[in-house]
């Protein structure tokens, strides 16, 4: 098992439900050497004298150690638990209103339990989910992850945009690609506030209005 001892006096921005855990609080990380070097290992975090604050994906090699996953002892990280996080942000995202052709924010990090992960839907047919993986947690559990977004959301071209600053700083390779179904087109035509214009979802960039 992998444990993240936090310095003794470290611990009270954990025990306020902050998710982040930067290098500078860590005294030590105990387990095998395989995991400790695994990026986005489930650790459970503890105090200097042993009292559980956390589960919490490790990021050996970045200055923003870990980041939690859960605060409750008794909820395992497993397949179950990614996959009720992304149903519950996806409900709670297509409940609300949008207008037809925007986009919709599915996904939004820590505000949803998973950190550093971003999901967009452009439901315009064919539609497409453009996924950034910007923790080694999230991106440890990316097949789940994308099979949840598929089968929630019926949409089956999903595509991973990489923030190559966000992705470098997690010591993440920087790939970008179609994880399932098509690529989408270089351009493709969306509606917001009742303007249309052309944007490119492969880098996020607009690049004229209509």
């Amino acid at each position: 098992m992998l444990v993240i001892t936090i310095k003794q006096g470290k611990e009270k921005s954990l025990l306020e439900r902050d998710p982040w855990i930067y290098v500078s609080a860590v005294e030590r990380v105990d387990g095998k050497p395989g995991e400790r070097n695994n990026p986005g290992a489930t650790a459970v975090v503890q105090t200097s004298s042993g009292q559980f604050l956390a589960r919490a994906a490790h990021s050996p090699n970045a200055q923003l150690r870990a980041r939690v996953w859960s605060f409750d002892q008794n909820e395992p990280i497993d397949h179950g638990f990614i996959k009720r996080r992304v149903k519950a942000a996806i409900a709670k995202r297509t409940a609300k209103k949008t207008a037809p052709g925007a986009p919709v924010n599915l996904i939004v990090g820590d505000e949803d339990g998973l950190s550093g992960l971003l999901v967009e839907w452009f439901t315009a047919a064919p539609g497409y989910l453009v996924c950034q993986f910007g923790s080694t947690g999230v991106d440890a559990w990316k097949v789940p992850i994308v099979q949840t977004l598929i089968a929630e959301t019926g949409c089956k071209n999903v595509y991973e945009r990489a923030d190559e600053l966000v992705r470098k700083g997690e010591c993440l390779p920087v790939v970008s690609g179609a994880l399932a179904g098509d690529e989408p087109p270089e351009d493709i035509q969306l509606t917001l506030n009742g303007v249309r214009y052309a944007m490119n979802i492969r880098t996020g960039q607009k690049i004229r209005f209509k």
